[in-house]
């Protein structure tokens, strides 16, 4: 294994993992860490983690027991991947993270770059926009669980990490690899370990990706990833891909503005049911009766509890932000769970901690990457006779679901 990679979240480890499978690399996607030896034929390893919004004590222990078994399997640079808006608080664990991993490495120039132009996310002046707005005017500043509400990386990162942050603006970025290397050495020199770095082109993430070729560490969204494949010899080509026959099934439980369009437009076509987060905390719908209704209809069923932000802060305030959150992960393990054991082959989630929830409750730890649906979303293999789709709230064209189904059945 060559590059190893630590994803703090199951879609954005799919996200990572589909970038560098489109850039050539012999990819494998592991639930958790793994206890045993990966296969040699990968060239690099995506270890996903549910640790995005815990205490950040646990989530360094769990990124640097990945650490060890991507050290293990013999990579030589290792990536941190965060979502492409930078999912976080002031008291998150992406600095912690950054810090422990940083340390272990012996690591002192960390670029920290969620730039992805593909879906709209580029950082300019050390701020990241989604599309033409700042990230704190998108609609994530209503987050349920992190909200953003400065665009600036700087100041956000500042809080959570006990090094020095710096940045490599666009002129130096525009100017090619050998700039990008001489400004990241500048910030290291004025005593900055972590370092966030502009990019606004799939042309800046390359040149990014050549900079780091000597680097131990990179973290940032699946984006910056573009560049890394050619470091290491790869070339671009075609995923090869298997569909799958059978069934399908589709459900939400992301509340982003895409997500929400994407179910708006899909229930308007399929059978869609909407599950109210208070019916499941109280007891009033099991996921086996949902199960039981999407099994009996046509098409693309689709379960969901993407609700405006309004409607998911009153329920936070009813039941407390994370029992609400617990019950609803609980009700969508146990309904994939349900789904799959009664027919179902191919499942299609939104949402990353929905889909964390539907992974760990198929027991899923093995994914074989496949094509890409929409930007940052590949389709995977889970088995035999199981295929899936995991996609982050933000991203997708709004007809995701019936083009993740027309991929995922080849």
């Amino acid at each position: 294994m060559k590059l190893g990679c630590i994803g703090d979240d199951f879609t954005g480890s799919s996200d990572l993992a589909n970038t560098l499978a489109k850039e050539g690399m012999r990819v494998t996607q592991y639930t958790g860490v793994p206890s045993v030896d990966a296969d040699p034929s990968v060239e690099a390893g995506v270890v996903a983690l549910k640790s995005r919004s815990i205490d950040p004590g646990e989530a360094v222990a769990k990124s640097l027991e990945a650490l060890a078994w991507l050290k293990a399997q013999g990579c030589t640079q290792f990536f941190f991947k965060y979502c492409s808006t930078f999912d976080s608080t002031p008291e998150g664990n992406i600095g912690p993270v950054a810090d422990a991993l940083a340390e272990a490495l012996d690591a002192h120039q960390v670029i920290v770059c969620p730039a992805f132009p593909g879906t709209g996310r580029s950082v300019y002046q050390g701020h990241l926009f989604v599309n033409d707005v700042l990230l704190s005017e998108s609609g994530m500043q209503n987050h349920p669980l992190t909200p953003m509400t400065d665009p600036d990386l700087r100041r956000w990162l500042a809080p959570q990490t006990r090094h020095e942050v710096g940045h490599v603006g666009a002129a130096s970025v525009f100017a090619g690899a050998e700039a990008i290397r001489s400004a990241l050495q500048a910030a290291q020199d004025a005593g900055k370990r972590h370092i966030v770095v502009d990019a606004i082109r799939d042309e800046d993430l390359r040149a990014i990706g050549a900079a780091a070729e000597d680097l131990s560490l990179v973290t940032g969204g699946s984006g910056v990833a573009l560049g890394l494949p050619a470091n290491f010899g790869c070339v671009a080509g075609a995923v090869p891909w298997t569909g799958q026959t059978g069934r399908a099934v589709a459900l939400s439980g992301s509340c982003s503005i895409a997500t929400r369009a994407q179910v708006a437009r899909h229930a308007a076509q399929h059978p869609a049911r909407e599950v109210v987060a208070a019916d499941v905390i109280e007891g009033r719908l099991t996921a086996g009766e949902a199960a039981t209704w999407a099994l009996a209809q046509d098409g693309v069923p689709l379960l969901y509890s993407s609700a405006d932000p309004d409607v998911v802060r009153q329920v936070q305030h009813q039941f407390g932000r994370e029992a609400s959150a617990s019950a609803l992960e609980g009700f969508f393990a146990d309904f994939a769970r349900a789904v799959r054991d009664g027919g179902a082959t191919r499942i299609i989630t939104a949402g990353g901690e929905t889909s964390g929830a539907v992974i760990e409750g198929l027991g899923l730890d093995t994914l074989e990457i496949g094509p890409e649906i929409d930007p940052g979303v590949p389709a995977l293999r889970a088995g035999p006779d199981l295929v899936v789709a995991l996609k982050s709230g933000n991203f997708g064209a709004e007809d995701f679901f019936e083009k993740a189904n027309t991929v995922l059945a080849g």
